[in-house]
Formats: structure tokens, sequence, C-alpha cells
């Protein structure tokens, strides 16, 4: 196995490959506003540093999110295409779980939050670091701050409100190394990973004006 990994859904690019036993490469940079332009050199950086060639790659994880539309489509639509001319499987991965998967908590419940800006979190709780409770969902910090009462936090957009969430714990971003690794651990023991579909929970930021009035040359 040799499997690429790679996650746009958050400020973090990041990249990793792993060989079925562990990661062997991996590069993450936290730039909100470069994902396209960063993702594709992160690739090339990472499989130069293990030293083989992308035609070597067996399968891809990407990170399906939930995240805003821009970033999340740059991570969705390479891992697409790598893909189809790999003709390699493509499965995709919840970003909160592989920050979940990260975290150094121990027995939950805890729950992971991640900025899904204006003024609202991506969330989702945790009984432990491999085992989701609630789906993911989108909600502003203050109306979900009885849900999540007591419990310590995890990620970036934990970061933001500390009222509601008083205790971080680390990371802050997504890895993709932590994806990879979750990834292989699902398959194998024999689970099925999502399809790589993306998780918006909300529509994109650019949508037509409503009752916009349409000129054409008489």
């Amino acid at each position: 196995m040799l499997l690429l990994a790679l996650d746009t859904a958050t400020p973090a690019v990041t990249v990793a490959l792993h060989d079925g036993t562990a990661v062997i490469a991996s590069s993450s940079q936290v730039d909100a506003r470069r994902h396209g332009e960063l993702l594709l050199p992160a690739v090339d950086r990472v499989l130069a540093e293990a030293g083989v060639r992308l035609d070597a790659v067996t399968a891809i994880v990407v990170g399906v999110g939930p995240g805003p539309y821009t970033g999340l489509r740059v991570g969705l639509m390479t891992a697409d295409t790598f893909g189809l001319a790999l003709g390699v499987p493509v499965h995709g991965l919840c970003t909160l779980d592989a920050l979940a998967y990260a975290a150094d908590i121990g027995k939950g419940p805890f729950v992971v939050a991640t900025d899904a800006r204006r003024k609202e979190v991506y969330w989702a709780t945790y009984a432990d670091s491999r085992t989701r409770l609630t789906e993911p969902a989108v909600d502003r910090p203050a109306d979900i701050a009885g849900q999540v009462a007591g419990m310590p936090a995890v990620g970036a957009g934990a970061l933001l409100y500390p009222d509601t969430f008083p205790v971080v714990h680390e990371p802050e971003h997504v890895s993709a190394a932590a994806l990879a690794s979750l990834a292989v651990e699902r398959l194998a023991a024999g689970g099925e990973l999502p399809a790589p579909r993306p998780l918006y929970l909300r529509r994109p930021d650019a949508q037509v004006p409503k009752n916009y009035k349409v000129v054409t040359p008489k």
C-alpha cells in the first residue's frame, strides 16, 4: 500500500504518504487563501521526500470537510483527478474525525470545532478519538454552549470562542498524517470509507442574485 492523503477543508493545506505501516512523508502549511496554489507543490514535496513517483500511489484519501466551499473543493477535485489518472480508489474521510484522531485527550466526551466563518463553527462530539457521537453540524457557538458544556475541545474553531470552549487541546489544525493513519486503520479492520463527497453543510457564499433583471438586445 502507498496511500496519498490530502485535506484542504480548513486553512491547513496538508498532504501525507502512508505505506500501510507508518507515515513516511508529510507536509502542512496554514494559509486560508492559497489552497489551490499550495496543494500541488505540497504533493510534489511529499513524493520527493519519500523518494517515490506519483504513479506508485495505490490509493487516495481526501478530507471531505465540513469546510468552506472554495477551499474544500480544491482537495476533492485534486483527489478525483489523481484517482482517474492513476486508476486507483479515492476514499473520503471526515476532517473532524482526523482532528479527533490526533487529539491527546483520552476518553471523552469531547468536541472538535473548526472555523466556519460568519461567527460559526463546524463541530461534532466524540466519545473517544475514534468514535464520533454526533453528525457534523454548523452553528453559532453560543447556540451550542449547553450541548458542549464541560467538554474539552479541539481545533482552531474552539480557540476563537473561549466563552463556549474554555478548555482547548491540540491539535489546532488537521494533518494529513492523521487522516492517512485513521484511513489505514479503518481499512485494515475491514471497514468501508465514505465516498469522496463534500460536506458543505451550507450554500456557498457566492450566489446568483434573486430577482435580477435580464437585459437582452432588441
